[in-house]
């Protein structure tokens, strides 16, 4: 009765261990035919590949966005030395106007005036070139952010490819 049994078990392992041969022989394995025979697997490769590339596309934003931002600042505070530059030389020239008007040299107060004039026009600008800086700055700070969203979600992107890629080779 034992010979019988271990007859039986011999069979059924042997025919187990041919329906898995067959099956690994005719594509359900990992071999190179299942890229050919899933087409769920070719889209999620293609999407693999799109998903890098956006990733790349977005790392290469974020470094622009990066310079852009470090450009701004720089900018941004020569601006603000410029304003502090030129309120000096306005306080300077309204000193030697106010001057030359007690020693009575009008024609030294006129040219002093024009410099203080002059001055005011650059201090508005310096001023409005600064609000557009902290503008830029603003709307770049904002890109960046986006920009590292994106990047992050490509990264998550990459990570379902690969695990639908996986899913599909293995038939899970």
């Amino acid at each position: 009765m034992i010979r019988r049994h271990l007859i039986h078990l011999l069979a059924l392992a042997l025919l187990g261990f041919g329906v898995t041969l067959s099956a690994q022989t005719s594509g359900g394995g990992t071999g190179t035919g299942t890229s050919t025979t899933n087409p769920d697997l070719k889209g999620d490769r293609k999407d693999l590949g799109q998903d890098k590339r956006d990733l790349n596309h977005d790392r290469k934003d974020i470094r622009n966005d990066k310079k852009d931002l470090h450009q701004d600042r720089a900018d941004r505070n020569q601006d603000r030395r410029d304003i502090n530059k030129d309120e000096k030389d306005l306080n300077k020239d309204r000193r030697e106007r106010n001057q030359d008007l007690k020693n009575g040299d009008t024609k030294d107060a006129r040219k002093e005036q024009r410099d203080i004039n002059k001055d005011k026009r650059d201090i508005h600008s310096d001023k409005k070139d600064l609000r557009a800086d902290n503008r830029d700055i603003r709307h770049d700070k904002k890109d960046l952010h986006q920009d590292r969203k994106d990047a992050h979600n490509d990264k998550k992107d990459i990570r379902h490819d690969r695990r639908d890629i996986h899913r599909d080779k293995h038939g899970k």
